[in-house]
């Protein structure tokens, strides 16, 4: 390594909870402070671990972050902090203030996953996935930036014939805080027969449609200049008012190409012909639904990173997959995509592209090395756990000099 790594620890049992009491066992979170000799710059970083593999593959990005650090002459700081059913299961809530507050003054965020099947009959309030939706809120993060690229060495994984697979590189950039997830009026009660109804509302106010689509198309400015808005315009008036403030914006960007499509068409193009999209813009509901099945065209959801952007303030970035009870604690996770998370941390929240482009380029040598995980692998490759994996990437970063910015 070019220089040493020097590691100091906070227990986190020393940081007070309103919500319980902390047992003994949350001393397992803390403080680590990570850094090369006299670094010119320090970050901190909280580390959000959560639930099932979560803590797993978060382990293997650290290392990765840590390495990284030291190669390119930077300090970086990790706090890692309870959320999700981790959380609930230390102090009762799945967002306590203080790993909220972490957050905040943090550089940026890193997440694992949250959620299980131990939670799952929770009020919601208490469940895991009501303090990530706190978290986004509290981050003021309302940009959902998520690539889906089939790489060559895992084309084919893809469930997709090879020649509709094989090129695919396309942005899904979602909106993330408003629409129906947090719309108002919601809730349950009787209609005028007496039956139980349920009841959410679809909402987007201009300002929330005009910056989720600058992002969009500064996005697309930056790739290959096409931007297609996917909405359901010919039904619902807030996709009507989504489409108007998006063609308007358009007139700021002359360089970038706009297309729009309604959103069960969207969802057919993707399988049928995902190679002709470059950038997608699209709402809360069907981001969430459409980035998923984008996912899948690459061959494994275990090997997409994202990254969660606000005005201002630290970002947030995490793997796409879920927490995966059934594999927790089997070394069987596929750490991929949270190291990928960690390259989109450095890129987006620190600046720091050489360091990003280590641990990108890294991945890749890797599995040109014939290195895989369950998920993705085939005959004649290497089938390796989740901390082999993670020491393989370790390896490649340690021995390549990343490109030139």
């Amino acid at each position: 390594m070019a220089a040493s790594l020097q590691f100091t620890a906070t227990p986190f049992k020393q940081l007070q909870f309103h919500s319980k009491q902390v047992p003994k066992h949350a001393a397992k979170w803390g403080t680590i402070r990570c850094s090369a000799a006299s670094p010119s710059k320090s970050y901190n970083i909280t580390l959000l671990p959560g639930d099932g593999i979560g803590p797993e593959v978060i382990s293997v990005a650290k290392n990765a972050l840590q390495l990284v650090a030291s190669l390119e002459g930077f300090g970086i700081t990790f706090e890692e902090m309870p959320m999700g059913g981790a959380a609930l299961d230390v102090v009762g809530v799945p967002l306590p203030d203080e790993t909220l507050n972490s957050a905040k003054q943090s550089d940026a965020t890193l997440l694992g996953a949250i959620g299980g099947y131990k939670w799952d009959n929770n009020e919601k309030h208490l469940k895991p996935e009501t303090g990530l939706l706190q978290l986004r809120e509290g981050l003021q993060v309302f940009a959902n930036l998520r690539p889906a690229t089939v790489l060559p060495q895992l084309v084919d994984a893809s469930t997709l014939k090879k020649e509709v697979a094989e090129g695919v590189d396309l942005m899904v950039v979602r909106e993330l805080t408003g629409g129906i997830y947090f719309g108002k009026p919601r809730g349950f009660g009787t209609n005028e027969n007496a039956q139980e109804i349920g009841f959410n509302t679809e909402v987007y106010a201009a300002y929330e449609i005009d910056r989720i689509a600058r992002i969009a198309f500064e996005t697309a400015r930056k790739r290959r200049g096409k931007l297609c808005s996917v909405d359901k315009a010919n039904v619902l008036e807030a996709s009507m008012l989504w489409r108007k403030r998006v063609t308007a914006i358009a007139s700021e960007y002359p360089d970038v190409e706009l297309s729009h499509m309604y959103v069960d068409n969207a969802a057919m193009q993707l399988v049928r012909n995902p190679k002709q999209f470059d950038t997608i813009v699209t709402n809360n509901i069907f981001g969430d639904i459409l980035s998923d099945e984008a996912s899948m065209i690459t061959g494994s959801i275990g090997m997409l990173p994202s990254a969660s952007l606000g005005e201002k303030g630290p970002g947030l970035f995490e793997p796409i997959h879920g927490s995966a009870p059934d594999i927790a604690g089997q070394d069987k996770a596929n750490p991929l995509a949270t190291m990928l998370s960690a390259a989109m941390l450095l890129k987006y929240g620190l600046g720091e592209e050489k360091a990003a482009q280590r641990i990108e380029a890294a991945v890749l040598d890797t599995l040109n090395r014939g290195f895989r995980t369950g998920d993705i692998h085939s005959a004649g490759q290497n089938l390796v756990g989740c901390k082999e994996m993670g020491e393989e990437v370790l390896k490649s970063i340690d021995s390549k000099t990343p490109a030139s910015v």
